[in-house]
């Protein structure tokens, strides 16, 4: 069958556009069955990893690498690496679920498989459990064969967040010697936490009625009134609750009949008012930081989630290494 004889076929099979050139394969022939002629990827323990297995992963993916795909010669080449990553995620899956299985102490109580179980039917199934046994038996499955697998589930996932744990602690001296050599990382734009005051204009009011209106508000606001309480009482705009609150607002988020007035305040001041066709507008700068290097005070929880992400992954391919070379693993 040609490429595009069968990217039409997966393409409707999958209810995408066969507009333009084709760029996926079909579920039925997507080389699956001539890399594996024996329908077996690996071997990995006791356990058979089938292309069947690969083609419930991939199915998902295949749209975006139809969009992503210069070409036909590119789109095989995307295909063929997905394929060998999922095989490879599907080959760990065994590994990890069997590296918890190796201690016979650790064991998932019975209640906790039972209350995932209910979630599934709950989400899934509208809480109906004959539509949940009836999506079991399309599948062949029995309820117990379900069960291990929801078993398996949180064996996978609690072994992942374990092995990410242990990796948790990073020193001040590891984060500043980051700083120091990613200090191009920390650049940031003039900023203003901006808060906000909307007047709308009513239909008869004049322009010195509305600026007398917003005078009463920067009046009672240099009196010593908290801005975020005179945006409750006064604001006509969807942050009023919020008492005006607009975040943090770079120069370049703002219109210049904003920016201009607003970049020119200290931290604490309020602006004239700012006459536009649709009202007034009355600007505060709850706070501000200034175009340059972020001080590292301000960056360390950001370097520290660096930090530990890396960590966590050169330590989960450590292990994963471990584990691939213990286990049994047989690739076809």
């Amino acid at each position: 069958m040609t490429f595009s004889r069968c990217a039409t076929l997966a393409l409707t099979l999958l209810g995408l556009s066969t507009s333009g050139y084709s760029q996926a394969t079909s579920v039925a022939d997507d080389g699956l069955n001539m890399r594996f002629v024996n329908g077996v990827a690996a071997v990995v323990e006791d356990k058979v990893i089938t292309v069947d297995d690969i083609r419930k992963e991939i199915a998902p993916l295949l749209p975006q690498l139809q969009r992503d795909a210069r070409n036909e010669e590119d789109f095989n080449k995307r295909l063929e690496s997905v394929q060998d990553s999922i095989i490879q995620e599907l080959i760990d899956r065994v590994l990890i679920i069997n590296e918890f299985r190796k201690d016979e102490k650790r064991q998932i109580p019975p209640g906790f498989i039972d209350s995932r179980i209910a979630d599934i039917q709950s989400g899934e199934f509208e809480n109906d459990r004959s539509k949940f046994l009836a999506y079991l038996r399309s599948r062949g499955t029995t309820l117990r064969q379900y069960r291990t697998e929801v078993e398996d589930d949180i064996i996978y996932t609690y072994m992942r967040q374990q092995q990410r744990k242990s990796q948790s602690i990073v020193s001040p001296v590891r984060m500043e010697t980051y700083y120091e050599e990613n200090k191009e990382r920390f650049q940031q734009e003039d900023s203003v936490h901006l808060r906000l005051i909307q007047l709308n204009r009513a239909s008869d009011e004049s322009e010195a009625q509305l600026l007398t209106r917003a005078m009463e508000v920067i009046n009672r606001f240099q009196r010593g009134e908290d801005f975020s309480d005179l945006a409750k009482e006064y604001s006509e705009d969807s942050r009023r609750s919020k008492g005006g609150d607009w975040g943090w607002q770079k120069r370049s988020d703002l219109k210049k009949e904003f920016s201009s007035p607003l970049f020119n305040l200290d931290k604490g001041d309020i602006t004239d008012p700012v006459l536009m066709p649709e009202g007034c507008f009355l600007l505060y700068a709850e706070d501000r930081k200034y175009a340059g290097i972020q001080p590292i005070d301000e960056v360390r929880d950001t370097i520290e989630r660096i930090l530990i992400q890396r960590m966590s992954s050169v330590s989960e391919e450590r292990w994963l290494e471990r584990l691939r070379r213990n286990g049994y693993v047989k690739h076809y």
